[in-house]
């Protein structure tokens, strides 16, 4: 069955099952791999994409129930070779050790910033709880949420 996605930007026709969850039909069809799979059971948040904005786990929502909503990769934060606040500031903190649960992190900071330009510990703790990172990176990821908000209120994109 042909599906109709919008993602990161592009209208994409895809001949999947539309019950086939959107991790695989991104993952498998569309080859953006940068979302990743974790444990499938929205635990992890590995698989976390925007929806509308909206840090979503891409494991959990169907390709045909993902239809008619804008939906945003890590592949489409960057324009070409610019970068955006949160994958410089990812970068200049260095905190990406093994990058499994980066895409997702890097996402849901980038929601964050939009509806909190100036966030707080505390909100960065409650954005990012879901959030698994195997490797411990958690101190360097609050910093480098620090670092993308002073980046973007000095006019960086967010």
């Amino acid at each position: 069955m042909a599906l109709e996605l919008t993602v990161n930007g592009s209208k994409q026709s895809v001949e999947a099952d539309p019950e086939s969850p959107l991790l695989w039909v991104l993952r498998d069809h569309l080859k953006l791999v940068g979302t990743k799979y974790g444990c499938g059971a929205a635990q992890c948040s590995a698989c976390t994409v925007l929806l509308d904005g909206t840090p979503t786990w891409s494991c959990q929502m169907t390709a045909a129930d993902a239809q008619g909503h804008e939906i945003t990769t890590v592949e489409g934060l960057a324009r070409g070779d610019e970068l955006t606040a949160v994958q410089q500031a990812w970068i200049e903190e260095d905190v990406a050790q093994c990058g499994y649960c980066q895409a997702g992190q890097i996402l849901t900071a980038t929601e964050l910033l939009r509806r909190s330009p100036n966030p707080t510990d505390a909100e960065i703790s409650d954005a990012m709880e879901r959030h698994i990172c195997r490797c411990g990176t958690y101190i360097r990821i609050r910093k480098a949420i620090h670092l993308a908000a002073a980046k973007i209120k000095a006019g960086a994109k967010a």
